[in-house]
């Protein structure tokens, strides 16, 4: 099977593109997770979330995309079909701001299930941003390379990264695409990894728009799956990662969600009750990411 990142197509057992592999036969040995985690740079998990509770908050999602015009009036509401604008939406914000329009949402991504998993997976109290990044995605987008740490790595740099996609999402709605090996690319982690996107102002604080280079360049090799409603994967802040282009006519919804030890420094940006966010970046004239890596050397 062929699919599209960016501007390149990709087959499916090729040297650049592999299945991702579930954790689900080690679930109940939590050292056996964490030395996966370490190996592979993240967990692939099938049903960690009750399947209705995320098809609840999914229809949160519809009912707001539908009241913003981005749906087919003239298609079932459950299917998400995208409207001839062809608009996403993002809905970044805290809890206290997302939990009026979508009230199942936080059901799923704080569940009393999700924050004992992270207390057992890092050993002590765990807790979760409060900011967190709900998203649909529209027909033809996508997601550039990049490491979480450049956008949230001002407290401890042992942050975790759930995704969680609302819905069955075959590949070509837009799955999520892991690098493996990338947590290992010493030299990126050493330049483009120490970057601060409000501090250092570099556009999209994408790595790279070309998944081919990375392979070519640093090795490695790409790695996606199908997922359905329930299905998460989680990583590491220097797991590079990416999406596949959503070539359907329907929303790919899904969120970004973090979770570190209670007891590490925090991120100030992501916490609180109006968290400040992304305060600086973009609100002066941007370097290039191209730029960035020629002084980089990478």
């Amino acid at each position: 099977m062929k699919v599209t990142i960016g501007q390149r197509e990709l087959e499916m057992g090729s040297k650049y593109l592999t299945e991702l592999r579930s954790s689900n036969d080690i679930w109940e040995d939590t050292e056996a997770l964490r030395a996966r985690l370490a190996e592979d740079g993240y967990l692939l998990i099938r049903g960690f979330h009750d399947r209705e509770r995320v098809l609840s908050a999914r229809m949160d999602f519809l009912r707001k995309l539908q009241a913003m015009g981005r749906l087919d009036p003239h298609a079932p509401l459950e299917e998400g079909v995208i409207s001839k604008e062809n608009k996403g939406g993002m809905w970044g914000g805290s809890a206290e701001e997302l939990q009026a329009d979508f009230p199942h949402f936080l059901e799923v991504v704080n569940h009393p299930s999700v924050m004992s998993f992270f207390d057992r997976l890092l050993g002590g109290k765990s807790m979760t941003y409060d900011y967190k990044w709900p998203r649909a995605i529209a027909h033809g987008g996508n997601t550039g390379a990049h490491y979480d740490v450049v956008y949230m790595g001002r407290g401890t740099k042992n942050v975790y990264t759930m995704w969680t996609p609302f819905g069955d999402t075959p590949l070509e709605l837009g799955t999520l695409a892991m690098c493996l090996g990338s947590q290992h690319y010493d030299k990126i982690k050493q330049t483009y990894g120490e970057m601060d996107v409000d501090r250092d102002n570099v556009a999209t604080g994408w790595f790279s728009e070309d998944p081919v280079e990375i392979v070519d360049t640093y090795g490695g090799q790409w790695a996606t799956t199908a997922f359905e409603a329930g299905d998460v994967i989680i990583f590491g802040m220097y797991m590079m990662h990416t999406s596949l282009n959503n070539r359907t006519n329907r929303f790919r919804i899904s969120s970004d969600t973090r979770y570190q030890l209670a007891s590490e420094p925090v991120d100030e940006r992501w916490i609180g009750h109006k968290p400040k966010g992304h305060y600086a970046w973009g609100k002066t004239p941007q370097k290039s990411v191209a730029d960035a890596r020629k002084e980089w050397g990478v």
